[in-house]
């Protein structure tokens, strides 16, 4: 056999042997990013949950202060020393059925005086409890005007409080909405929790929470069982919810 033969033979080998190198690499790197998937695709949930859904709220024209959010001593935001440093008893119905309530005027003063201002004046009746999740995070978003996600009561507030630093929102919980990355974007969107879920914090943090439902949630879960209207986990309840009969003291 020529040399030039052998030499070809050899880089022939050589090359083979390359190649099913290469190839072991790419599987392992492939099995890598399979068994790191699963988790990412668990995490990604939460995260487009709360950046693309309700995040919370979304941005729009419309309401320019959920993407350029007004200052929060903006003339029409209410002085959290309406909240009055206490806890406070309200009560709301959704679709008739009796809710209680208990506001944190003491842990969260911005953002109940907030609630309070809005429930005095009349803004939450007849308003629309416009989202529900029934996988993985459990909660019923109220308090959109519009009904879309994206509406408010003309400016927003921040910052965040008494988050909790689990991460975790047990039954009953009442949290603000928010736009995610965002924890000046709050407005009058709010989300009751009727099943514990765990809400990852994002760059912002976590998710104000406000009280907690004393009595009736079975109501909210009633309505969770039956279900959204295009049977997804996430999107409006099959059947239409709003909020009547709000008071607070």
């Amino acid at each position: 056999m020529k040399n030039n033969d052998k030499l070809a033979i050899f880089q022939a080998k050589q090359g083979i042997k390359v190649a099913r190198e290469a190839t072991n690499r790419k599987d392992n790197r492939f099995v890598l990013i399979l068994s790191g998937g699963a988790l990412g695709l668990a995490l990604l949930g939460q995260f487009l949950y709360f950046s693309v859904g309700p995040g919370f709220v979304a941005p729009t024209d419309e309401v320019a202060v959920e993407s350029d959010p007004a200052p929060t001593n903006s003339d029409l935001v209410p002085d959290p020393a309406l909240a009055e440093n206490r806890t406070w008893a309200g009560a709301l119905n959704l679709n008739n059925q009796p809710i209680g309530l208990e506001l944190y005027g003491d842990l969260a003063s911005q953002a109940t005086a907030n609630f309070v201002s809005l429930v005095k004046s009349g803004y939450f009746e007849g308003v629309s409890c416009h989202r529900l999740t029934t996988a993985g995070i459990y909660v019923l978003q109220c308090g959109d005007p519009e009904g879309t996600g994206s509406g408010g009561p003309g400016y927003n507030f921040g910052p965040i409080e008494n988050a909790p630093s689990d991460d975790m929102y047990g039954e009953g919980v009442l949290a603000m909405a928010r736009v995610g990355g965002d924890g000046y974007s709050m407005g009058s969107q709010f989300f009751i929790v009727y099943g514990e879920s765990q809400i990852l914090s994002d760059a912002a943090g976590g998710y104000t929470v406000f009280g907690k439902v004393t009595s009736g949630l079975d109501s909210v879960k009633a309505i969770a069982e039956a279900g959204t209207a295009d049977g997804s986990s996430d999107g409006a309840p099959i059947n239409a919810v709003s909020l009547s009969g709000i008071s607070v003291e």
